[in-house]
């Protein structure tokens, strides 16, 4: 599967700074030291309907990263999953008639204008669950095999049992994992599984739903958490740098998840560091799908907002920090973007290294965004003012906010 068409990232003079971020299985910050090519794996959509604003903050944030990494020459691998075949996928080309692969077509091209508009870099790989199934089906086989999987009534189900480690990425007490079980796609109520957290490997062939040859697990297709395994360990191997997504993924399909690689590897970590970002809301609650309280990247893009609006417009919150859109935030951001392009657009200004590294120090920060926007706040206000400076420094500071912010001036 393709990604999306990447912009091209301006190389700034010097060097940028190590990333210090907040990682949620440690609850700590920690100081991300990848090797020359830096690991990043994001989990993707699941393609039943346009990209909101919560998804695309998510991606922002890893955007960030991606950028940081870039601005300390080294490379970076990312990919990001696609679950191109789950319930709410089919429930919604039911619901509405569609052929649940057109659907899913129609979308994740959607959301590829959608990444491309807000100039989000690519992953090298872009992988859908469907793809994946060949490699797949053999980490279920081996986990049964081992006694860490088993059956309930044709369906197959992990043991978290059988990971000593399960629990280490969201630290939450037991109740608390029964709740978010229930409420984000796991069957703790089921009959028959020997511990109600136990998740969906592989589900048996039902009528009506699409399925996929499974060896010795009969005909069905793969539960969610094992879908981004697979691809991860594939692409990445064992002890990627970052693992990333919205802080509803913390638990339960990143613990999952590296629960599964555990047993699967007998090795850990999974990933070294898991990295979280806050949740979007709007009209009093979080924004989603299933509430239907939904901003969509597409439909303000149609209304004629400038893509680089919509992304300031999220840069000015913190990446971990939960907030709700309004259109204040967008007028805002619409405010700011004219400041900059006015500031740059002006032959001589103020010197402009000491911005650069105020925004890289800001980055660094656990990707302090908000900080990074107020650097270059007060250089446009004092290039506003300015009556002159050093030739060449507006041509800097549009270089750094491409390269490191991802908006072009």
């Amino acid at each position: 599967m393709y990604a999306w068409p990447a912009s091209e990232v301006p190389v700034l003079p010097g060097q940028g700074r190590d990333l210090s971020i907040h990682d949620t299985a440690t609850g700590r910050r920690v100081t991300l030291a990848p090797g020359p090519v830096a690991r990043l794996y994001v989990c993707g959509i699941t393609p039943y309907d346009a990209t909101h604003l919560g998804h695309a903050a998510t991606y922002l944030a890893f955007d960030l990263v991606q950028r940081v990494w870039l601005d300390t020459k080294r490379q970076v691998h990312y990919v990001q999953n696609v679950t191109d075949v789950d319930d709410p996928l089919l429930e919604r080309a039911a619901a509405t008639g569609e052929d649940w692969t057109a659907l899913a077509a129609r979308e994740i091209a959607l959301f590829r204008e959608d990444m491309t508009a807000l100039r989000i870099l690519p992953p090298r790989d872009y992988v859908g669950a469907v793809e994946s199934i060949a490699g797949i089906v053999p980490l279920v086989e081996r986990l049964r095999e081992t006694g860490a999987a088993y059956d309930v009534d044709g369906d197959v189900y992990f043991s978290v049992e059988a990971d000593r480690h399960f629990g280490a990425v969201s630290h939450l007490a037991t109740g608390t994992m029964l709740e978010l079980s229930a409420e984000r796609g796991g069957d703790p109520e089921r009959p028959g599984k020997k511990s109600p957290l136990d998740p969906l490997l592989w589900r048996a062939a039902r009528p009506g739903e699409p399925s996929w040859e499974g060896g010795s697990l009969g005909r069905g297709r793969p539960g969610w958490h094992i879908e981004c395994v697979a691809i991860a360990l594939d692409r990445l191997g064992m002890g990627f740098d970052v693992q990333g997504g919205g802080s509803d993924l913390a638990f339960p399909h990143h613990e999952m998840g590296a629960s599964h690689a555990h047993v699967l590897t007998g090795t850990d970590p999974y990933a070294r560091s898991y990295v979280h970002a806050g949740m979007v809301g709007y009209e009093g609650g979080k924004m989603s799908k299933s509430r239907g309280n939904l901003v969509l990247v597409s439909q303000l893009r149609r209304d004629g907002v400038d893509p680089a609006a919509i992304r300031l417009a999220a840069l000015a919150h913190h990446y971990r920090s939960d907030w709700e859109w309004t259109d204040a935030e967008l007028a805002v951001a619409e405010r700011r973007l004219s400041l900059w392009r006015a500031a740059v657009s002006r032959p001589d200004g103020p010197v402009a290294d000491a911005v650069v590294e105020e925004m890289r120090a800001a980055l660094a920060d656990d990707l302090d965004a908000p900080a990074a926007l107020a650097a270059v706040d007060r250089w446009a206000e004092r290039q506003a003012a300015a009556g002159g400076g050093d030739t060449g420094a507006t041509g800097v500071v549009s270089r750094a906010v491409d390269a490191l912010l991802g908006v072009a001036l």
